[in-house]
């Protein structure tokens, strides 16, 4: 019952903000309002801690030899500790929109809210038929927002691009059910079998939220920060907890391998691109791949827990960072509690993040070493980066004053799922890896003054001036769609003119003669 209450208030939150929105736009207590439910909401998954673990099964769907499996929904340590993460997240982005240049903005925050109430359902999925009707409709709510937002047709082809990764990711979810259930037995997240855990994580791969690298928002810095991030982070965290759920031993020994070399890869080049970015906003999909990388080579090493870990650090630090846009030596000083928290040193939310719990892992030891590393590094190179904070002198004074309460409450999270409440808790984890990691990221950061290659690059900003590789990677399978598409069009347009009818007897007697062939 807990879960529903937790979502309910969420969703009927949004659904009060929207009937005030039409029925009295001059309300002024609309964002009091939203704050106050989310803050409920937030409170009440400290009440989840009396329960755990729970169960909630949807009516069995019928017939039953169609349907092998009914929507089901499970909170453990590992769910709860997402969920925390997600609805601080809500409440930080509500509270922090106080100093936002479109305040107030009702619109955002039914966005935000609507996405947080899918990504705690999302997060307790049980089965992949749970996970995919969640994952369809946070979809569609990206999909209907975006569409909202932008009115560029250039930027509108990067909706369609983010939608269809993450389609793609639904189904391979789906064929990952389809191959799992094969044996006579469904799917479920406690028990994959080999060839289910493969497509497993390949399906939470492509649902991360990286394509396109950067969110089709013309010049709105307000909307980054805030709806941006929501978006972000709600697919992540969707994302993430399907890693958290692949049981150990469920990928074969020779696709570790060469899944954990191309993951830490990944890493590098996310970690690189990180250290390297302008800014933070600019940088935010080389933090997903980076993170992301590090909680897949968790999963590959048979760690689910250091996944989660790796995926609580991902939402909660990334958050803080790009939230905090006002210039405060206080908060940036407290921010390096965000670095301590991906950092894996003892107690901190990622503390078994380097544990290894199977086969394969030094071959990619010192790349995955290194990309945690740089996305250290980068992470405390953007806090200190003073430019890219902006003094809102037009402001209450009130506003001021509420803002670093977002960001407090965000760093708060991040001390409490270090010592209470999941497995990842009061663990000293690989102490020693943590100690060389930071040491590492000392030397990166001593460093970087003095190698001009380790310096930002010069960026436009909303994207880099030079684009890296993988953006013209999907640029050229995006332009090979258009012309494919041109092509097809051209196609029609010939066969539906004046000479179509000459085309379809031209076609239907190559047909006939080829069958003919074929029967001879």
């Amino acid at each position: 019952m807990s879960i529903v209450i937790t979502f309910l208030i969420l969703l009927l939150t949004a659904i009060t903000l929207i009937i005030l929105r039409l029925a009295s736009p001059s309300f002024r207590y609309s964002w009091l309002f939203a704050v106050g439910g989310t803050f409920l909401a937030w409170i009440s998954v400290f009440i989840w801690q009396v329960q755990l673990p729970i169960t909630l099964q949807v009516t069995l769907w019928q017939p039953a030899i169609l349907f092998s499996q009914s929507p089901t929904f499970i909170a453990d340590g590992v769910a709860w500790a997402f969920v925390l993460s997600l609805v601080t997240l809500c409440l930080a982005i509500l509270i922090t929109a106080v100093v936002r240049s479109r305040f107030p903005n009702s619109g955002s925050w039914i966005g935000t809210l609507v996405l947080t109430s899918l990504g705690v359902l999302a997060v307790v999925a049980d089965n992949p038929l749970t996970l995919v009707l969640i994952w369809a409709a946070i979809d569609l709510v990206e999909l209907a927002a975006q569409v909202w937002f932008v009115q560029d047709t250039r930027l509108s082809e990067r909706v369609v691009i983010a939608f269809a990764s993450r389609t793609a990711g639904i189904l391979i979810l789906l064929w990952a059910d389809v191959i799992g259930s094969s044996s006579g037995q469904p799917l479920d997240f406690r028990a994959a079998s080999p060839q289910a855990g493969l497509y497993l994580i390949l399906a939470a791969g492509l649902r991360l939220g990286v394509l396109p690298l950067h969110l089709p928002y013309p010049g709105e810095l307000a909307l980054r920060r805030g709806f941006g991030t929501a978006l972000r982070m709600v697919s992540a965290a969707s994302s993430l907890i399907l890693l958290a759920r692949i049981p150990p031993g469920s990928v074969g020994p020779l696709f570790t391998s060469i899944l954990l070399m191309l993951v830490s890869l990944a890493g590098v080049y996310g970690g690189w691109m990180w250290l390297r970015a302008p800014d933070d906003l600019t940088g935010r999909p080389y933090w997903l791949i980076g993170m992301g990388a590090l909680a897949i080579a968790a999963t590959l090493r048979s760690n689910p827990v250091g996944a989660a870990a790796w995926g609580c650090a991902l939402i909660l630090s990334g958050s803080a960072l790009f939230l905090f846009s006002e210039p405060n030596k206080w908060l940036t000083r407290a921010l390096f509690i965000a670095v301590f928290s991906i950092s894996t040193l003892p107690f901190s939310v990622s503390a078994l993040g380097w544990v290894n719990g199977g086969t394969g892992f030094w071959l990619a030891f010192p790349f995955l070493l290194l990309a945690h590393a740089m996305l250290m590094a980068g992470f405390i190179r953007h806090v200190q980066r003073s430019t890219t904070r902006t003094p809102n002198e037009d402001k209450p004074i009130w506003g001021k004053n509420v803002f670093p309460i977002g960001i407090a409450m965000l760093l708060l999270t991040m001390l409490i799922l270090g010592s209470y409440g999941w497995d990842g808790a009061m663990r000293s984890g690989n102490w020693f890896l943590g100690i060389l990691v930071s040491i590492l990221t000392i030397g990166l950061i001593w460093l970087s003054p003095r190698l001009r290659i380790l310096n930002p690059v010069r960026a436009h900003w909303v994207k880099p001036e030079s684009a890296s590789w993988f953006e013209w990677g999907y640029r050229a399978l995006w332009s090979l769609y258009r012309q494919m598409g041109a092509l097809a069009n051209s196609f029609l347009g010939m066969l539906e003119g004046e000479s179509g009818i000459m085309w379809t007897l031209l076609f239907l007697v190559l047909f006939i003669t080829i069958f003919t062939q074929g029967v001879r």
